[in-house]
């Protein structure tokens, strides 16, 4: 708030208190103006005359926002922006009924807590569609034989279902929720859409083994890398003795490599046409 005398000059200032009053004492007689100033609003001038011995009242001063404030937003809870993500993640199905959850399509995606990652891999893992999905490829591995000391019979295929489901449940677990909440890595894809067809298809595949973290960051894909090592350390429990080794656990860990590169391309070329109801995005570049 100052004060300005007419032929004066110096000028004179004051803040107003908490309830917006104000006041200056010992003011020589004569025309003088006020000009009131606030942070995000326009300046207010006011004029006036005091006379001797007067105690002047300025009128009621309504401030109004400032010309370059365009937009006012309201903020909302991070809390809540994370919840409201992964809802709409929940309902992302290729066809309408395959699971897609694991991609966000958002510009400005939030990250995910500990316990939405989870949940995300929870929900992949029990859809009626991941166990049709797996006990396909059960089938196809018991008609060309793979895996041969399970044996054939609905015992053999009874073990490469149950086989295929563990790497499923063992991957999305740990390299999708587990290792993602220790170090803070983000296990979606974050589908791009813009750009030339060659820098889309660079994108997708770097994406098998680089990753957002939670601080929005592109960094090295460590939950993914070591989950598919694990998880292929893990397979050596349950597959044929035959098979077992160190030899399977790369296996395993390069073939999960190479199937989120060419998810990745399905999801950036084909899989968002034929998720209904998707939001419209225009992702940052990494």
């Amino acid at each position: 708030m100052g004060l300005t005398r007419e032929g004066q000059s110096s000028n004179q200032e004051t803040l107003s208190g908490d309830d917006g009053h104000f006041s200056f004492a010992n003011i020589l007689p004569g025309p003088f103006q006020l000009t009131i100033t606030a942070g995000g609003f326009a300046t207010q001038a006011f004029s006036g005359n005091l006379h001797a011995g007067e105690t002047y009242v300025v009128p009621q001063i309504a401030l109004a926002l400032a010309p370059e404030i365009t937009e006012v937003r309201a903020l909302v809870p991070l809390a809540v922006e994370q919840e409201a993500e992964v809802k709409e993640e929940e309902k992302q199905r290729v066809l309408g009924f395959v699971p897609n959850f694991f991609v966000s399509y958002v510009p400005k995606p939030v990250p995910l807590t500990s316990k939405q990652k989870f949940r995300l891999a929870w929900r992949t893992t029990v859809d009626p569609v991941t166990f049709a999905l797996t006990a396909v490829t059960a089938g196809i591995l018991q008609a060309q034989n793979g895996f041969s000391g399970y044996g054939q019979g609905l015992q053999g295929y009874g073990k490469r279902f149950g086989a295929s489901y563990a790497d499923l449940v063992t991957d999305a677990f740990i390299g999708s929720a587990i290792l993602p909440s220790l170090m803070k890595q983000d296990p979606r894809y974050f589908y791009r859409g813009t750009g030339g067809t060659r820098r889309r298809i660079l994108y997708a595949i770097a994406n098998a083994v680089i990753c957002k973290g939670d601080n929005g960051r592109w960094q090295a894909n460590y939950s993914a890398i070591i989950g598919s090592l694990a998880s292929g350390g893990i397979s050596n429990l349950y597959y044929p003795a035959t098979n077992r080794g160190a030899e399977l656990t790369f296996e395993v860990a390069l073939i999960g490599i190479g199937e989120s590169a060419a998810a990745n391309l399905l999801q950036e070329f084909v899989i968002r046409k034929l998720t209904p109801n998707v939001p419209n995005q225009h992702p940052d570049t990494p």
